[in-house]
């Protein structure tokens, strides 16, 4: 590839994007969601094994559920969003594998220990956890991505009846700039980074 975005282009995926806790009133639509679901999926994983199931949580009885399970003011950001997506990773990913990584007919063989397999599908969904963000911020989409629920009673009311377990929930829709805070400080190069 040749090309790379402008600087416009940085500035809304990067540089000016930010976490949002308000949200307007816009809804999000089905043609949207699969948008930003058809966008993230290239995004690259180990063996290509794509581990995560996106719950798109829209209904005011799924929403309901989902703040519930939530802890502090989450619940209110979760009401208050056109969607919230629960991030989960299926730990039957290794049955994926002949179809997603089929040069290699042996993949699924790969993850016999349990404890292995989920600690790739837990790495590889956060990424595509990631990509889904910036996916969205790519469409002009707000996200507020939160940690903070009971991944074991999300699972029970979401995951019943499957291997997936919830890593994340990230809100998605129209940021109202409300409750916005500061752009926090990051990381300098030399702080961060080494090259060897």
């Amino acid at each position: 590839m040749s090309h790379t975005l402008d600087a416009a282009g940085l500035d809304l995926i990067f540089r000016e994007a930010r976490s949002h806790n308000g949200w307007t009133d816009e809804p999000l639509t089905e043609a949207a969601i699969h948008e930003i679901y058809d966008l993230a999926k290239f995004g690259p994983t180990s063996v290509n094994m794509s581990p995560a199931r996106f719950v798109w949580v829209t209904s005011a009885e799924g929403k309901e559920k989902l703040a519930g399970l939530s802890s502090g003011a989450n619940g209110a950001k979760i009401l208050k969003a056109a969607a919230t997506v629960i991030i989960g990773y299926d730990l039957d990913f290794p049955e994926t594998l002949p179809r997603l990584f089929p040069h290699a007919p042996t993949a699924k063989d790969w993850f016999q220990d349990p404890a292995f397999a989920e600690l790739a599908a837990i790495r590889n969904s956060s990424l595509q956890g990631a990509y889904l963000i910036l996916a969205a911020r790519a469409l002009g989409i707000d996200s507020g991505p939160m940690s903070g629920f009971d991944n074991a009673a999300v699972d029970a009311a979401f995951f019943a009846g499957t291997k997936v377990k919830s890593n994340f929930i990230c809100s998605i829709g129209k940021g109202s700039g409300e409750n916005l805070y500061p752009r926090n400080p990051r990381l300098g190069f030399e702080e961060a980074n080494r090259i060897v």
